[in-house]
């Protein structure tokens, strides 16, 4: 089966970010995509000529068109000897012995063999499928890990009747400084999701380079191992705060062990001291988390180093950070949809126009607690106030043929005369 292609998006994103000299590998972390679709995009960019900034009447179907006219070409490759890499694995363990020095040796004995970037390339993508665990360096202000905690939180909803309902606890870590933020919503869903990391930003006094959450259904729509497919809001909100997402690998929770142990310590350290406290709201709630992360971060010393995890963040963490934004993320859900016969477009019960030659084409829906926008491959084609779902019809007269506006305004009365 062909891959997918890249979205246009992205591609203008890679355009964009080689421009201002940013690595392939930054690129590709920052994007979303493997590093040789950078590269592969790039040769494409460079065949067709283009550059950034890209004309502004240039369309994403027309750039599309213009990447892929060469589409079927195949490059050969040749044939090399390939290395002993368990061999090379084994030599390693000896003290002095680097990868420089092995493929010294290699290219000693098959003189036409891999270069040296392709050598360690290889060796690492062999070594990562070797069974062992790798302690994992985490750099100042580079990674914040987030997830949610198994357990859940009984808050009283009914104080007659003792009803409950249950809270869900998210959980986020600085890798560096083991900074710790948490706090309780009623459910996962997307806005809880994206609400939740706008207050851990702003808990933190700054962002990460790297945002590392689990193959959640609310931040991954599809969980792969090389290309996963973030949600759109999520990457929305990222590119916001100027951070990127890498998500943890398919069933790899090695890759997020600092969170996993976070909440661990969340769920022993909050909810084991909190379990027989009653709570009435969702707000009393997180309260009493806040106090809590107050003496877990501030005032208890992280074991074997003796110092808190306020001093570390501000140690190591912050002099790394990016600063928070002027404005927070406006939180906005992107919806498919299909534009009816009607030149409308239905969402969450109501009807909006857009201009009727766009009529049964595919659109994509961005819904923020105000607005309601419409784009069809990248470009915005109708904005609306947004309505109750009411199941009436929002109607601007110039998105109307002409046969149809000449019609639109007659009246009863009108008609009779």
């Amino acid at each position: 089966m062909p891959a997918e292609r890249v979205a246009m998006r992205q591609v203008r994103d890679v355009l964009r970010l080689n421009a201002a000299g940013v690595s392939g590998n930054e690129i590709a972390r920052r994007v979303g995509v493997a590093s040789s679709t950078v590269r592969l995009t790039l040769k494409r960019l460079a065949a067709a000529g283009l550059g950034w900034p890209l004309p502004l009447e240039m369309t994403d179907a027309v750039l599309e068109a213009q990447l892929f006219t060469a589409v079927g070409t195949k490059q050969g490759h040749r044939r090399r000897a390939e290395p002993d890499f368990a061999a090379i694995h084994r030599e390693l363990k000896h003290k002095h012995v680097t990868l420089q020095i092995l493929w010294d040796e290699y290219i000693d004995r098959e003189p036409d063999g891999y270069r040296y970037s392709r050598f360690c390339e290889l060796y690492r993508g062999w070594a990562s499928r070797v069974s062992v665990t790798m302690r994992q360096a985490h750099a100042g202000g580079d990674k914040l890990f987030v997830d949610y905690a198994g357990d859940t939180v009984p808050v009283i909803i009914d104080r007659l009747t003792g009803k409950t309902r249950r809270a869900q606890i998210f959980v986020a870590v600085m890798g560096a400084s083991n900074f710790t933020y948490a706090e309780a919503s009623w459910a996962q869903a997307l806005g809880d999701w994206i609400g939740a990391h706008t207050r851990a930003f702003e808990a933190i006094g700054g962002v990460p380079n790297l945002l590392v959450p689990d193959n959640t259904k609310v931040a991954v729509i599809k969980a792969c191992l090389y290309e996963p497919q973030v949600n759109r809001t999520y990457a929305e909100m990222a590119a916001h705060y100027d951070t990127a997402i890498l998500p943890a690998r398919p069933r790899r929770p090695r890759d997020k062990a600092k969170v996993e142990a976070a909440v661990l310590i969340v769920e022993r350290w909050l909810l084991g001291r909190l379990r027989h406290h009653r709570f009435y709201s969702l707000a009393e709630l997180n309260a009493a988390i806040g106090g809590m992360l107050r003496q877990l971060n501030e005032e208890r010393s992280i074991r074997r180093l003796g110092v808190t995890r306020r001093a570390l963040l501000e140690e190591l963490d912050r002099p790394n950070l990016k600063p928070l934004p002027s404005e927070p993320y406006a939180f906005a859900e992107w919806r498919l949809r299909r534009v009816g016969v009607d030149y409308h477009v239905e969402v969450e019960a109501h009807f909006y126009s857009v201009p009727y030659r766009f009529a049964r084409s595919e659109v994509e829906v961005r819904l923020t607690p105000r607005t309601v926008e419409i784009f069809l491959k990248g470009e915005r084609v109708a904005a609306h106030l947004r309505s109750s779902g009411n199941h009436r019809h929002t109607t601007v007269p110039e998105h109307m043929p002409s046969s149809h506006r000449r019609y639109a305004d007659w009246t009863v009365e009108r008609i009779r005369r």
